[in-house]
């Protein structure tokens, strides 16, 4: 068996990790790049632990990021993200991945794909999932990317230099509406399951909000107990199935919509066994991330939440305590703060989402790829300019 070596970077963003390629060292076809993902990553892998890839068994630890200079004259980068299954064939195209979205900058930066002088860099991304804006600034010394610097993110262990990040008019980034059914809050006849009110938010990606008490939960459980209930882990991809039909959403995509639940402020544990007090949050809320409960919020998905509670009607905004305009909220590695930007009216609209990050560079190099393995799925949605 022979390998084929691709050069790649290995990089955190946030609370997920992921290879980022340049988009030359690709075939130039994008229907030919997931055999090289599957394999790179070690997918599919029956016993979920990617033991043969770079992959790390759970969904934010199985990405791939496509980065190249930008032929737009409103971007100065163009990146496509890969969602890879972990036990499918399946490279799924279908949404923006947020926190991985924190790594473009530096990583640009530090390939000379952008040229910027030292204190604040400012880059426009453009996202090809979403055919979407994101501002990112961050500091740079020396031509490089600061790594070191004093912002702590819950779900990371030490501190790093903060990336801001503006997810500019994030609205209907998977269905082109922001409410992609026309309302707040809709009814929805699940099959198998009953009925159930669902708020279906389309901002930075697509997610179908319901109540925790609606599927018989607190709404403050941790992952490993969510994993130990199998009825309510089909209930809510069924519950997700039914929103992808409603909207006109592909039910062979595992990551979109994305399905989440929603509680108010109550006493919670962290991951590290932080407690943390019903007076530090404003909302309780866990999100599901291809079929299993997410450790940390997808960061899109906590975009999409911050604009769902400020949407007056929504579940999300009437589990929210009220507050400050920043929304707080608590997730399995702690308390998450986020902002939104949304104006009222007949016709809702988010102006922006925007939320610190950090990122760092793991390891580059190459990575080796077996010719012969990998089976794979076409993209979903991609664009020729990744």
């Amino acid at each position: 068996m022979t390998q084929r070596a691709i050069p790649a970077i290995f990089m955190r963003g946030g609370t997920s990790k992921g290879l980022f390629f340049h988009r030359r060292d690709l075939p130039a076809e994008p229907a030919d790049w997931d055999p090289i993902f599957l394999a790179a990553i070690g997918s599919p892998d029956p016993y979920g632990r990617q033991l043969d890839g770079m992959g790390g068994g759970i969904s934010s630890l199985s990405k791939v990021m496509v980065v190249a200079r930008s032929g737009r004259t409103d971007a100065d980068v163009d990146y496509t993200f890969g969602q890879v299954a972990v036990g499918e064939p399946l490279v799924d195209y279908g949404g923006n991945c947020g926190n991985l979205t924190s790594a473009i900058g530096p990583f640009a930066v530090d390939e000379g794909l952008v040229r910027t002088g030292d204190g604040e860099a400012r880059l426009r991304l453009y996202n090809t999932n979403s055919d979407k804006l994101i501002e990112a600034r961050f500091a740079v010394r020396a031509g490089r990317a600061v790594v070191e610097g004093a912002q702590a993110l819950p779900g990371v262990a030490g501190t790093g230099a903060p990336i801001h990040l503006d997810f500019l008019d994030p609205g209907g980034a998977v269905t082109g509406r922001l409410l992609p059914t026309g309302a707040a809050v809709d009814r929805l006849d699940v099959p198998g399951h009953g009925p159930i009110e669902v708020s279906v938010v389309d901002a930075t990606t697509a997610v179908a909000f319901v109540r925790a008490g609606d599927l018989g939960l607190a709404g403050n459980e941790m992952p490993e107990a969510l994993e130990a209930m199998p009825e309510v882990l089909k209930r809510l991809e069924a519950i997700r199935l039914a929103v992808a039909e409603r909207i006109g959403l592909p039910s062979s995509g595992k990551a979109v919509p994305k399905i989440g639940f929603v509680a108010p402020p109550q006493a919670a544990t962290t991951l590290a066994g932080e407690r943390l007090a019903p007076e530090a949050m404003q909302l309780c809320a866990r999100i599901m991330s291809m079929g299993r409960p997410h450790r940390a919020l997808p960061l899109t998905g906590a975009l999409c939440l911050a604009v769902a509670a400020a949407i007056e009607g929504s579940i999300v905004a009437r589990a929210r305590s009220a507050g400050a305009s920043a929304l707080v909220v608590a997730q399995p590695s702690g308390l998450l703060h986020l902002n939104a930007e949304v104006e009222a009216g007949p016709q809702w609209r988010a102006r922006r989402a925007s939320v610190v990050r950090t990122a760092r560079r793991l390891m580059e190099g190459r990575v080796l790829v077996p010719e012969a393995r990998g089976s794979a799925r076409r993209p979903l949605a991609v664009s020729a300019e990744a």
